[in-house]
């Protein structure tokens, strides 16, 4: 059975995690309506605000597993949301990958059982 259920992408064509996410959507008939390359269309602030809200907040959208986090001492830090989404809008890499979108929900990272969650299939 075709499922109807579109979503767009946000990640970078050579991260293994954002393929991982890609397969696993098209293995459950999942259309991926768009990939967007956040390193070569680099995300606006508006946009990154928008992704923040729909995966719940800019903390869960903030990658603190980029090397810059580490190498830009922000570990050390008490980061606001803000600062976050400043972070985000600045460096591509401080993005979660993927940002998997369907309406107005997403889910930032991969993570079988929340894309089922948010697309509402399961295997």
């Amino acid at each position: 059975m075709a499922s109807s259920v579109k979503v767009e992408v946000y990640g970078l064509p050579y991260c293994t995690t954002c393929q991982r996410a890609m397969q696993y959507l098209q293995e459950r008939g999942v259309a991926i309506q768009e990939f967007r390359d956040v390193k070569t269309q680099p995300l606006t602030r508006a946009e990154v605000e928008e992704l923040a809200r729909k995966v719940g907040s800019a903390d869960k959208l903030f990658s603190r597993r980029a090397m810059k986090y580490r190498q830009m001492g922000l570990h050390e830090q008490q980061l606001s949301e803000d600062d976050l989404l400043r972070l985000m809008t600045e460096e591509y890499t401080f993005v979660t990958r993927p940002v998997i979108v369907r309406g107005d929900r997403a889910t930032a990272g991969f993570s079988a059982k929340r894309v089922d969650e948010l697309v509402g299939t399961s295997a």
